[in-house]
């Protein structure tokens, strides 16, 4: 599944409108989308480090804050990456 307007393959009221686009992800299409796995995203999310929503037991990403959080992360160079000459 892409993150964006790609048609929704999860279900519930509160992730999929009736217009069809995706406004929010469950851990499992999040860490998909991302193609990290479900761990590592969890690792993500325990840290802060991901932006999430928290409705009660209800974990979800929301889309365009995930995208803007992985463009801002993107631009940004790797903590573990070196410089070598």
């Amino acid at each position: 599944m892409m993150i964006g307007n790609e048609p929704a393959t999860a279900s519930g009221p509160d992730v999929v409108p009736r217009t069809g686009v995706v406004l929010a992800l469950r851990p499992r299409d999040a860490a998909k989308a991302l193609g990290v796995s479900q761990r590592t995203l969890w690792e993500w999310t325990q840290r802060g480090d991901v932006p999430h929503v928290r409705r009660g037991r209800t974990l979800l990403y929301p889309v365009k804050a995930v995208e803007a959080w992985l463009a801002c992360a993107a631009k940004r160079k790797p903590e573990n990456e070196q410089v070598t000459n």
